[in-house]
């Protein structure tokens, strides 16, 4: 695999930033504030460590089907590519299509998360238009900075990444060493917590076992973010497979270090009582950090928020440009500023982002943001078999370890994610295939102007 960059892109990003991109994206707040409601889902400690260490290993399961199609096609835009190869173009850009529309809802509610620390960080002090108005800011501001060169944002998501894990060693570390914990904890229940907002249909058994996973996996989400940007990767047969091995097991790791040290500090039931406005997180570095860790947490919980809003503005953007590059979306949406960065698109989506953080509407795709990307997660597990079939003389420089049983326990899992939610909340999982059906009339318009082929397209090598 020729190491050229896409044409007008730099292949900058070495092993480290590329790694600190998926733990920047991936380590947000869902960390800090899950386990109050996996505690109330599954009722014992030792499930949420399970149901951390099962999605965590289905993740893993992902990243090695990821790691040998970013190899196999290390290009911008990565899911768009590997998609169309196996499924066609239609597919490809409804893939895009949602990555797209929803992408925009994540970065909306994540600055709108990143204003609300702020405000805890300023005991309260921001006024009501300053909550309203300040997600805006913070999106401006990292659109702005993500016009930038690409290198100088691999640095920039080093450097919230060290912050980032800081945050949760220092939690987890802390926990064991300083705090006046008892092990016995985990053999407590947390059964009669309050588990504030928890319905009582997402409450053990196999529903809450499902339910928790749910919230599991949005914790995982963002894994797969650095073959977004694979166009930009040095050496990528070598540094994507190594990036996604790496930085999704060592976020396994952290999580269970933090979710065991919640329970070594509090007991089950302290940890299904949290409230909805703080986080447990909060509540166990509180016994061992004294007085100072509401700020502590604050400040970092608002750079943790802001590092995961900094990831998505560099990756999402490239699959609106890759799109641009087939003739499925407008032309000014390839075009790249002297920085080698597709601005346009980085301002598109910083504007779209803008224009739902300041009405609201985001909470309907968020709601549905997560089935609607196991629906492609499940199809690109399918596409690492169908083009190991189709294409068997492909060159592959990383093969997934375990074939065919991992991807194919990645499919079935995300199969099962599917059902349940269709059959748990057949709202959401309704609205997830509308939004993608929806794209179907501008695929259309798109084929027709240029006259696109429908059929699989696998490009050749760089």
């Amino acid at each position: 695999m020729s190491e050229s960059a896409q044409p007008g892109l730099a292949r900058v990003l070495t092993l480290v930033p590329a790694t600190a991109l998926i733990l920047a994206s991936v380590i947000g707040t869902g960390v800090f504030v899950k386990a109050r409601v996996m505690t109330c889902n599954v009722g014992s400690p030792e499930l949420v460590l399970v149901v951390w260490l099962v999605a965590g290993l289905l993740t893993l399961a992902g990243a090695l089907v990821y790691a040998e199609l970013g190899s196999m096609m290390p290009r911008p835009g990565g899911e768009f590519h590997f998609v169309r190869a196996a499924f066609g173009t239609r597919w490809a850009f409804l893939f895009g299509w949602t990555k797209t529309l929803s992408m925009g809802a994540s970065l909306a509610a994540i600055a709108i998360l990143c204003v609300v620390f702020m405000n805890d960080l300023l005991d309260g002090a921001l006024s009501t238009m300053a909550l309203q108005l300040l997600p805006l800011v913070v999106i401006g501001v990292a659109t702005a900075i993500n016009l930038a060169t690409m290198r100088f944002n691999g640095h920039a998501a080093t450097a919230l990444t060290a912050i980032k894990v800081a945050l949760v060693v220092a939690i987890g570390g802390g926990a064991f060493l300083l705090a006046d914990g008892n092990w016995s904890n985990y053999s407590l229940t947390g059964t009669g917590g309050t588990c504030e907002g928890v319905p009582d249909s997402a409450r053990l058994g196999i529903g809450g076992f499902g339910a928790a996973m749910l919230g599991a996996l949005w914790g995982y989400n963002g894994w797969a973010i650095v073959v977004s940007v694979g166009g930009e990767i040095k050496d990528p047969s070598r540094n994507i497979p190594l990036a996604l091995f790496g930085g999704t097991l060592l976020i396994v790791v952290l999580y269970l270090l933090i979710n065991a040290a919640y329970f070594y500090v509090l007991t089950p039931q302290e940890v299904a009582s949290v409230g909805e406005q703080t986080s447990v997180a909060f509540e166990a570095a509180s016994r061992f950090m004294g007085s100072g860790v509401a700020a502590l947490m604050s400040a970092c919980l608002m750079v943790s928020a802001y590092g995961t809003l900094h990831a998505g503005l560099l990756s999402g953007p490239r699959v609106p440009y890759t799109m641009a590059q087939s003739g499925l979306a407008p032309a000014r949406l390839a075009k790249l500023n002297d920085k080698a960065v597709p601005a346009i698109a980085v301002v598109g989506i910083g504007i779209w982002s803008v224009v739902l953080a300041a009405s609201g509407t985001f909470d309907v795709l968020t709601d549905i943001y997560v089935f609607v990307l196991w629906v492609f997660f499940a199809m690109i597990g399918v596409a690492v078999m169908v083009l190991r079939r189709r294409f068997p003389d492909y060159e592959r420089p990383y093969r997934v370890l375990g074939y065919p049983v991992v991807p194919i326990v990645f499919i079935a899992v995300s199969a099962y994610l599917l059902i349940n939610t269709l059959l748990v909340t057949p709202g959401r999982a309704l609205a997830g295939i509308a939004l993608i059906a929806s794209g179907l009339p501008f695929y259309y318009y798109f084929k027709r102007r240029h006259d696109i082929d429908e059929g699989a397209v696998l490009e050749a090598a760089d």
